[in-house]
């Protein structure tokens, strides 16, 4: 398997330490600056960043805390978790939100720089996997993995979509180091590369894929959630901070509380904030973070996540990335335990909502649920001209899909909506009579 060089987001890991700290005081010792690091684009984080930082909770949780200091926060914005990690470990940020494989390689970085760091909480998680997608360009003859083989694949290693592509090449029996030409890029790079040709498909993360798909610049190839194992971004904090200002590491996580609250009451209104901030569709900011989205937010540390992370390491370790990881030793769920009080046993309990059609109307602020795709596309094609973006979830996954990208499937009087190709053929060839239809033809059939 050919390789492009290492891209800048491996390299800045390799950068050399610094010794100036993430929490700079002043003269007088009363005016303190707390950095976090975030990634705007990399939607189920907001409530660790972007949202977080659209609504203000965090400053006005460091103005309650009156023990003497004047807080200010330095927030900055990167494309990707790995410069996030390459900052911590230099001291200069104390808070990150990362997806669950740079997780890992913080925590590694971490303590093989003897700046050891301690995931805290979660921000935006799925059960099966479906943050993750692989797409293809829209004129692409490619519909399964097994196609996969030979072809140049653009991914950014080490990310979870990464993962992602590794053990679906794997399950689809592709040796992922030489049965594909892996493409090592940053998420636009790989957008470009699909859109030029220099690339035969693309692996990443959210939002990327549904945006490349709302834009017609890509196609679905394979759902993350076909894996069926739990993906999730969380946030990081270095050990030294957590130690030295434990309150304001809690007032951070009653913050990322308060936004995950209002993400979820308010989730029209969410996603208009964080398009406004990011300049992403707010079409796709409600695809992951809907009131019936990809990603599900929590802060709360939820075991199966932590298993899945453990699952993560071998991933890691076989591309050479990492050694091994003590996963149990990385997580520190003292502060988001203390932070939430009685709620957070509740909140660990919690199950992500169950798997709905909408739609959002235009100039409307709020979306229309209905009982099945079918009944969605019944009311889509009674209001062509006022739809401004609809909703589906895969019959087999459940991963929530744009309904005039989806593959739809006729059973009978069913009409069934399907993320990738391979989905809906396994589906059709386990119904003898189902078949593959067009968008066109699924909303003929419903009106």
């Amino acid at each position: 398997m050919k390789r492009t060089p290492i891209a800048l987001s491996a390299a800045l890991l390799l950068l050399p330490l610094s010794a100036c700290g993430g929490s700079v005081e002043a003269g007088d010792a009363k005016t303190v600056t707390i950095t976090v690091g975030y990634q705007s684009k990399t939607i189920n984080t907001v409530t660790a960043g972007t949202l977080l930082r659209s609504l203000g909770y965090f400053e006005r949780a460091l103005d309650a805390l009156h023990d003497g200091h004047v807080y200010k926060v330095d927030w900055q914005d990167y494309a990707t978790g790995a410069p996030i990690t390459a900052q911590m470990t230099a001291g200069k940020i104390d808070i990150g939100s990362m997806g669950d494989f740079p997780l890992l390689i913080n925590a590694a970085r971490g303590k093989q720089l003897g700046k050891p760091t301690r995931l805290v909480s979660v921000t935006g998680y799925n059960l099966r996997g479906g943050l993750n997608t692989i797409v293809t360009s829209p004129d692409s003859t490619l519909s399964s993995l097994t196609a996969l083989k030979g072809k140049k694949v653009s991914t950014s290693v080490g990310s979870a979509a990464d993962g992602t592509l590794v053990r679906a090449l794997q399950r689809a029996g592709i040796d992922p180091d030489k049965g594909i030409e892996k493409l090592n890029q940053q998420p636009a790079v790989g957008a470009s590369a699909l859109s030029s040709g220099s690339a035969d498909a693309l692996s990443q993360f959210v939002a990327w894929p549904g945006l490349l798909a709302h834009q017609g610049k890509a196609k679905a190839l394979y759902d993350g959630a076909q894996l069926n194992l739990p993906t999730f971004h969380g946030v990081t904090a270095r050990e030294d901070f957590a130690q030295r200002r434990p309150a304001v590491l809690e007032a951070f996580l009653k913050a990322q509380t308060e936004a995950t609250d209002y993400l979820d009451a308010h989730p029209v209104a969410a996603a208009e904030k964080v398009a406004e901030a990011t300049g992403l569709p707010a079409e796709v900011v409600y695809l992951y973070n809907g009131a019936h989205g990809i990603a599900t937010f929590d802060p709360a540390i939820k075991p199966r996540l932590l298993s899945a992370l453990k699952q993560d390491v071998s991933v890691l370790k076989a591309e050479k990335l990492t050694g091994d990881i003590d996963v149990d030793s990385f997580v520190d769920d003292r502060y988001v335990r203390k932070a939430l009080g009685a709620d957070y046993a509740k909140r660990l309990a919690s199950l992500p909502p169950a798997a709905a059609s909408e739609v959002w109307p235009k100039g409307a602020q709020k979306t229309i649920g209905f009982k099945s795709p079918a009944e969605l596309l019944r009311h889509v094609a009674g209001h062509k001209n006022g739809i401004r973006a609809a909703y589906v979830p895969d019959a087999t996954t459940g991963t929530l899909w744009f309904a005039d990208r989806a593959v739809w499937v006729a059973d009978g009087d069913q009409l069934l909506p399907f993320v990738a190709p391979a989905t809906a053929k396994a589906y059709v060839a386990a119904h003898p009579g189902a078949r593959v239809i067009t968008y066109a033809d699924a909303l003929g059939r419903a009106s």
